[in-house]
């Protein structure tokens, strides 16, 4: 039986359900078009109980960036992709099939740390955080690239993200192929660092 006071395990429940809520909001609309008042009347929640979580509407949104990165980077995509994969090449590659069925689902909503980075733009602080989690994205699959033995695998990762970033605003667009076309050029993209790195390849 758990020891937890009751009390604590109400907090950590309204805290749960004030971030549950406004991860669906903001993946869906964005940051600004969704208020605090319409986080409060979903969620349930009492506004002073989600001011005692979250100090501003900008904490919580720091919040769900980072618990996007959580299900979405490392949660959906990476852990799927090492699923897929026999090999560290077949990871890599595997990103864009993990894609293909995201494109397919009704609730694809493209990438929040792309989407926030535009809304909020750069010097905005939920910007800043935007940035992060993309250069997060390329961390991950300069991993695999490294793992794949891919010559100079941060500038190949920033590459690789290129077509990643590419083929969801596709998607967004109505090409439902995106990650489809993405993958053929992924894997000339690899060929071509296998067989000698692009120029500017290993550049800061």
């Amino acid at each position: 039986m758990s020891t937890t006071p009751k009390a604590l395990i109400a907090e950590t429940d309204a805290r749960e359900r004030v971030l549950d809520v406004a991860y669906d909001l903001f993946a869906r609309r964005g940051i600004r078009d969704v208020s605090i008042d319409e986080i409060v009347s979903v969620s349930g929640v009492a506004r002073a109980t989600l001011y005692r979580h979250f100090t501003s509407k900008q904490d919580l949104a720091v919040a769900f960036l980072a618990r996007r990165e959580e299900r979405w980077t490392f949660g959906a995509i990476e852990a799927e992709a090492r699923l897929r994969g026999g090999s560290a090449e077949e990871q890599l590659l595997a990103i864009f099939d993990v894609f293909d069925e995201w494109f397919h689902r009704d609730d694809f909503e493209a990438c929040s740390f792309v989407n926030v980075l535009f809304e909020m733009r750069p010097g905005h602080p939920l910007g800043q955080a935007s940035i992060v989690h993309l250069e997060n994205i390329r961390h991950m699959v300069a991993g695999l690239a490294t793992e794949a033995g891919i010559p100079s695998p941060a500038e190949f990762a920033r590459s690789w993200h290129i077509l990643m970033k590419g083929s969801i605003v596709s998607a967004t667009e109505g090409d439902l192929l995106a990650a489809r076309r993405a993958k053929d050029m992924a894997r000339a993209l690899i060929r071509s660092y296998r067989d000698g790195a692009p120029d500017g390849a290993g550049s800061t």
